[in-house]
């Protein structure tokens, strides 16, 4: 009898520790997707991003510091700063090109003093230097397959992929996460469709992030679409929207 409430108790502490299914949203994220001051153009986005989920997957808490990495027009960064609260920290990093190409959203993102709490950092990938154990979260909505960029824009440098993902691991704290959504390509598709079509095999990303340390602890399939094309670019008329999107959660292992 003991033995067994012993395993009752070690199971419950466990599912207590471990980060919401996709099908669970805590009250905090929901509150935070929900907060009356987001942008009625983003709550538009709401249907087909599924932030609650997103979030709820990878764990990400009040008090937590994040990272939102590539962050382009805020739209993750706000939830977050909602989420976290005064108790913990956001960073929305971006690089030149992001930075030009959101600058429309970013206007209006933080006039006037909205948000004033979150951490803004324009700096290149190839020059990203992260505070060792740093960070609880580091987030790449929609941009993992940007490591691959090389045609477009005209002002975006090529990326040092083994660098960067160096960098990210190093900012993380242990047992911090690495939450990744990106578009998908097709199985066994070249590293070169992240520049060619801005979609990504998942197995390049599993292996890629393997390789710098980091454990897959997961994915999810509510952003999953079967009738996408996925030899299609991603912002192809019809597509761009309603993408096949993988959730990937990798975690820095402790120690």
């Amino acid at each position: 009898m003991k033995k067994a409430l012993l395993t009752f108790a070690l199971i419950a502490s466990v599912l207590a520790a471990a980060p919401a299914g996709a099908g669970d949203v805590p009250d905090a994220i929901a509150a935070a997707v929900g907060h009356a001051d987001r942008p009625d153009a983003d709550k538009t986005r709401d249907a087909a991003r599924k932030p609650d989920k997103v979030l709820a997957f990878f764990g990400i808490a009040p008090g937590m510091t994040v990272l939102d990495l590539f962050a382009g027009g805020g739209f993750y960064t706000e939830i977050l700063a909602r989420l976290v609260g005064p108790d913990g920290k956001v960073t929305a990093h971006n690089n030149h090109a992001y930075l030009n190409y959101a600058r429309k959203d970013i206007g209006p993102r933080y006039a006037d003093g909205r948000l004033a709490e979150v951490e803004r950092v324009t700096i290149e990938a190839n020059e990203l230097e992260l505070e060792e154990n740093s960070y609880d979260a580091v987030l790449m909505i929609l941009t993992y397959h940007d490591i691959y960029l090389t045609s477009e824009p005209e002002d975006w440098p090529v990326i040092d992929g083994p660098r960067l993902l160096g960098a990210i691991v190093k900012g993380l704290k242990p047992g911090g996460v690495l939450g990744i959504v990106d578009h998908r390509a097709r199985a066994g598709a070249p590293a070169t469709t992240g520049d060619s079509l801005h979609r990504i095999d998942p197995e390049i990303v599993k292996a890629e992030l393997a390789a710098a340390g980091l454990v897959f602890e997961g994915a999810a399939d509510f952003l999953a679409n079967p009738e996408d094309d996925l030899d299609k670019p991603m912002y192809a008329e019809g597509i761009r929207g309603k993408t096949d999107r993988f959730v990937f959660r990798f975690r820095k292992p402790e120690g």
